[in-house]
């Protein structure tokens, strides 16, 4: 049975009633949820949009639109419009006709909605809920009042959906609060503005960030998650809920996101079984073998190996999981520049093209270029990529390419300027960006201008990638400051150990000499060695602390450094680590026999 997939789209942003305040966003909202969702290559809904409808027309829509089904139809309900609750607890949407005093007759009831779910033959139906409730009210108006907590989801998941169906209701706000509008509560303007929750549900679908899992499919779920922190991002005091009953994954939409898959060719058993061995020595010595194999130039072999480093970095002790991490960040991407500059460029010219080279073993430069915006063109090459522009529209160009490996993913900016070509520098050398506004974006990047960038023959020669400004050249140190002043607090704290136990051997030689007479605290507060103990204590934590810093800032900040810097600040931390917790160890040892040898000497 071939499926189907349908979708009722009700938009109502217009009342008769004075009482309700108009919306500006159901509108804008309609059109563009229509478009994502009508897209072949995204939802591929055959979508039906009513603006403005009376009760009435709502209800005969509603009810047809459930009707006649088949169990291999998903069927997708919206709702962007006033929630209004009356006297006696139920839950109502508000039509273009909507006489508040008279919601049984004027409005649709959310158990008419409910109903027509449960009773439709389709296998999976989903409801979101984009309404205004409670604060959706003009000021002083007699005609309508809210009447306590709307509980939004209590008034569709109060029955048991019929036996082998599914159901889903998202809604765009908790029971307590508002559904905004661009950071709005709705007030009367000219302007239209988007819904916060559908705008995250059309971004979401159309450019696939919604696609948590990067599987090619929007599951309910994703959208869901993705949609939440898009709107809890922008409105704190918004809180999308969901209420389902379904039996597997409904996926929603296909996803535009781009991923490298590689199948795995599994490590040899030797070395998963020293994986799995008790012994320390065997288990590091295991990550070494997986460190090599992970710059192998054939790619299953590599991916083997990051996944068992993975398995590693999760699950093993600190410092073995540390040395796998470390294996890890060697394989992320590392395009060369990573912004790009055409200058002025005549409209209508072919200008050059300029060259990006991917770094790194042969994992790591394996990727999927993905232009964001149509003007954009990729190419790729032996070291990586060309990249050029089409230059059929005027303005003021900046986009971006989004390269997705394995393991992470990196963005190439690219900036532009198209002049008319009898203008002046139409034809005259590039000459710099201009200072003007920014046009807006020219659309997003289409599935059939994403390539798959392979590794080379072989490894190009590693290359500083060029500090664009002097903002970028002051990040790029950030972290390998970091490192150095870690390495030398470790310093630090293993001299002044040092010059603590010089200090104590001299203090408890002169207490041996003393015999009976004084005690060793006497002697210890003579020589000060506890001072440099103390001072050694301190300089080691501290040193720890800067360098995890360091390795964090170098973890989510890794597309502001170069691989120089990265591998330097990695082997600073490493060495400080191996420094300052020695000290720390043999200084703890040492307080604990000075304080227990006090009270006996």
């Amino acid at each position: 049975m071939t499926e189907s997939r349908h979708a009722l789209i009700i938009a109502n942003d217009r009342y008769t009633d004075q009482g309700l305040k108009k919306l500006r966003a159901p509108a804008q909202d309609a059109a563009a949820l229509e478009k994502v969702l009508h897209d072949p290559q995204i939802g591929d809904f055959e979508v039906e949009v009513v603006h403005n409808a009376s009760a009435d027309v709502m209800r005969r829509r509603i009810q047809r639109f459930f009707n006649d089904r088949r169990r291999a139809d998903t069927l997708l309900l919206h709702f962007s419009c006033h929630g209004l609750k009356s006297e006696s607890g139920e839950l109502y949407f508000a039509a273009s006709d909507t006489e508040p005093p008279l919601l049984a007759a004027t409005a649709v009831p959310s158990q008419f909605v409910r109903s027509c779910m449960s009773v439709t033959r389709a296998g999976r139906s989903v409801l979101f809920l984009d309404c205004c409730y409670g604060g959706a009210f003009s000021r002083g108006s007699s005609s309508v009042r809210a009447s306590g907590d709307v509980n939004v989801l209590e008034s569709f998941a109060k029955d048991e959906p019929v036996s082998g169906r599914g159901w889903a209701v998202i809604t765009a706000s908790d029971s307590m609060e508002y559904a905004f509008e661009d950071n709005h509560l709705t007030e009367d303007s000219s302007a239209p503005r988007p819904s916060v929750f559908t705008h995250a549900v059309v971004e979401g679908l159309e450019t696939g960030e919604a696609d948590l899992d990067a599987d090619g499919k929007v599951s309910l779920d994703d959208l869901y998650e993705y949609v939440y922190r898009q709107v809890r991002e922008q409105n704190p005091h918004q809180t999308p809920k969901k209420a389902a009953e379904l039996h597997g994954e409904l996926h929603l939409a296909h996803s535009r996101r781009g991923r490298i898959k590689i199948v795995a060719s599994p490590s040899p058993p030797s070395l998963q079984a020293a994986m799995s061995s008790e012994e320390f020595l065997t288990r590091q010595g295991a990550v070494l073998e997986l460190q090599k194999r992970l710059q192998h130039r054939e790619l299953p072999v590599a991916e083997g190996a990051r996944q068992h480093l993975e398995e590693v970095a999760r699950n093993d002790i600190q410092q073995i999981a540390g040395m796998a991490s470390d294996a890890l960040g060697k394989i992320r991407l590392a395009p060369s520049p990573d912004h790009l500059d055409f200058g002025v460029i005549a409209k209508g010219s072919a200008p050059r093209k300029q060259s990006v080279t991917m770094h790194g073993p042969p994992l790591a430069r394996h990727c999927v270029a993905q232009p964001r915006q149509s003007w954009l063109r990729v190419d790729p090459t032996g070291s990586g990529l060309e990249v050029h522009i089409d230059t059929a529209t005027e303005g003021r160009l900046s986009g971006d390419i989004v390269l997705k490996g394995v393991a992470d993913e990196s963005v190439i900016h690219v900036e532009a300027e198209v002049t008319p070509s009898h203008g002046p520098g139409g034809t005259g050398p590039d000459t710099g960006t201009s200072n003007g506004p920014t046009e807006p974006s020219h659309g997003g990047g289409d599935e059939q201008h994403t390539v798959v960038i392979g590794p080379p023959g072989t490894p190009p020669r590693p290359k500083k990638p060029p500090e664009t400004t002097a903002s970028a050249r002051r990040k790029d140190r950030r972290a390998p400051a970091l490192a150095g002043a870690a390495l030398a607090l470790a310093v630090a704290s293993i001299g002044t150990f040092v010059l603590a136990m010089q200090r104590a051997v001299t203090a408890i030689v002169e207490r041996g000499e003393e015999g009976v007479h004084g005690t060793i605290e006497d002697n210890v507060r003579e020589y000060g060695a506890l001072t440099p103990l103390i001072v050694c204590l301190v300089t080691g934590a501290v040193a720890l602390v800067v360098g995890a810093v360091a390795r964090h800032d170098l973890g989510t900040r890794r597309e502001h450094y170069t691989r120089q810097a990265a591998s330097s600040t990695h082997t600073l931390t490493s060495i400080a680590k191996g420094l300052a917790i020695p000290a720390l160890v043999l200084a703890v040892l040492a307080g604990i026999a000075y304080l227990v040898g006090s009270r006996h000497w």
